[in-house]
């Protein structure tokens, strides 16, 4: 009997391969793609350090046997382990950039990547950032992205993980953004000091009926970042509870809380959520100016 490495001598003949064995399995489709194609186009390419665009050029290309051994190998794993791709790879995309993760960190996918390319306008207006805080950090994609967007800003990447943390720190030094990012070990705002121009926060947001009928991929996610109590409301609480001391005037507090948003808005009727939508989709992201938060008559909980 033939092995297919021995069959598989191209990329384009790999490709091939990988849609067909995705499209057969029962896999989950939400940790960087949502389709057969793409993750079959993100494991073959990356594999062997090629882009993801404009790479036609090399579909006919051979590849060496280790190649596409490696290539096999994580296929395999993707379909019998369900594995996230973006951990087998060692690498996911947040605002079109690369960050390095691993199964010490959830796979980056959050919508605010679109805010942060449109700079958080029009809501920002013309406030100055010159502090930013990405509060539940994870691998610091949102805090690292939003140091390149606002040049000037200084930011803070925050997790109660410190094991979270040494992936932000990885992050920080691949692209190069030390002289103006840092990380701090914190339990949401216990060891952050100072005040923000902005505060960006995906926390974890699940609640216990989603999370127990997530898919095989998620339970390779770390827990800490997924569960957030019965309602998925436990870390948002404590968030809106002390935003406001940590907001400079005219600051903005952007949060997402994916599913559980109605359960926030009927814990918080005082306060005057703006619910974002996203031309790349996405939703349960809710922006609160400072001096809302300072007004509002019910804040903790």
């Amino acid at each position: 009997m033939i092995h297919p490495i021995d069959e598989l001598l191209t990329l384009r003949d790999c490709l091939r391969y990988a849609s067909s064995r995705f499209a057969a399995s029962d896999l989950f489709y939400g940790h960087g793609t949502d389709n057969v194609w793409d993750e079959a186009v993100q494991l073959v390419l990356r594999s062997v350090n090629l882009p993801l665009e404009n790479n036609t050029l090399f579909l006919d290309a051979r590849l060496v046997r280790s190649e596409r051994q490696l290539i096999l190998d994580r296929l395999e794993r993707r379909i019998q382990e369900r594995i996230p791709l973006a951990y087998l790879l060692g690498e996911a995309w947040f605002m079109g950039l690369p960050f390095h993760v691993d199964e010490r960190v959830l796979v980056p996918r959050s919508p605010l990547a679109e805010c942060l390319q449109n700079r958080l306008q029009p809501w920002l207006g013309d406030q100055p950032v010159l502090r930013v805080l990405d509060l539940c950090t994870g691998s610091g994609c949102i805090g690292i992205a939003a140091s390149l967007v606002f040049e000037d800003a200084e930011v803070d990447l925050a997790d109660i993980s410190g094991e979270a943390l040494a992936v932000a720190d990885s992050n920080i030094e691949l692209h190069d953004v030390g002289d103006r990012v840092r990380t701090v070990q914190s339990d949401v705002f216990e060891a952050v000091k100072g005040r923000y121009d902005v505060i960006l926060s995906n926390p974890p947001y699940v609640d216990a009926v989603d999370l127990a009928a997530m898919p095989a991929e998620f339970h390779h996610e770390p827990a800490l970042g997924l569960a957030a109590g019965d309602d998925g409301l436990d870390i948002a609480h404590r968030i809106l509870a002390r935003a406001a001391e940590h907001l400079n005037p005219g600051g903005l507090l952007v949060v997402e809380v994916g599913n559980s948003w109605p359960a926030l808005e009927d814990a918080y009727p005082d306060l005057p959520f703006i619910w974002l939508e996203f031309e790349q989709g996405g939703d349960g992201v809710f922006l609160l100016r400072a001096e809302d938060l300072a007004s509002a008559r019910q804040i903790s909980k």
